[in-house]
């Protein structure tokens, strides 16, 4: 892997990284658990969130020309509603939160220690302005016989635990996405995870 290259946008510099970030995506979460029937033009729409915020930040793993992980940060401030309802809910300021997006990466290039990277680069860009408390990331839950987990499947708490994270079952939100197969889109349930900054 010593090819691998990495390219970091903030705010309205991620523009210039949209499709592949979107390609990318739509590629990683078509995977269990997300099981994401995803478009380009939904892409680009969800990714503007992060282009109009000058705090957000796009860390992303190039293999020579194609865009083969990536991982996202944002002020939870900045972020849309949905994201932020649970913690206004709870009596948290989204000001003192920043929220981490999607970390990704194509099978083949796991197991390099590139997810431990993500939270590494995220966690010093949060950390660098010294005024955020906390850092925050949702992961979707599915039920534990859904019929598209594969055997093999191992789910990431362990690796968030490791990291210093804690689930917190009171901090909830509700996203609507077409799963694959799927003639509309339904609800999905995403729990957040916490850690001190």
């Amino acid at each position: 892997m010593k090819d691998l290259t990495y390219e970091t946008r903030t705010g309205g510099g991620i523009r210039s990284l949209f499709d592949d970030l979107a390609r990318l995506r739509i590629e990683v979460f078509r995977d269990y658990p997300y099981l994401y029937e995803g478009s380009v033009a939904y892409e680009r729409d969800y990714l503007e969130t992060y282009a109009r915020a000058d705090r957000a930040l796009l860390f992303a793993v190039y293999d020579h020309e194609k865009m083969v992980g990536a991982t996202t940060a944002i002020p939870l401030a900045d972020e849309t509603p949905e994201v932020q309802h649970p913690f206004l809910a709870a009596g948290i300021n989204p000001e003192d939160v920043f929220y981490f997006g999607e970390s990704i990466l194509l099978k083949p290039y796991r197991g390099l220690g590139l997810g431990h990277r993500f939270f590494d680069v995220r966690e010093k860009h949060a950390g660098g302005f010294g005024t955020y408390k906390t850092s925050a990331f949702c992961a979707v839950n599915r039920p534990g016989d859904h019929p598209a987990q594969p055997r093999d499947y191992r789910s990431n708490d362990d690796f968030w635990n490791k990291r210093g994270y804690t689930i917190q079952p009171d901090l909830v939100s509700f996203f609507e996405w077409k799963d694959l197969g799927e003639s509309a889109a339904t609800q999905k349930k995403m729990t957040f995870w916490t850690r001190p900054l």
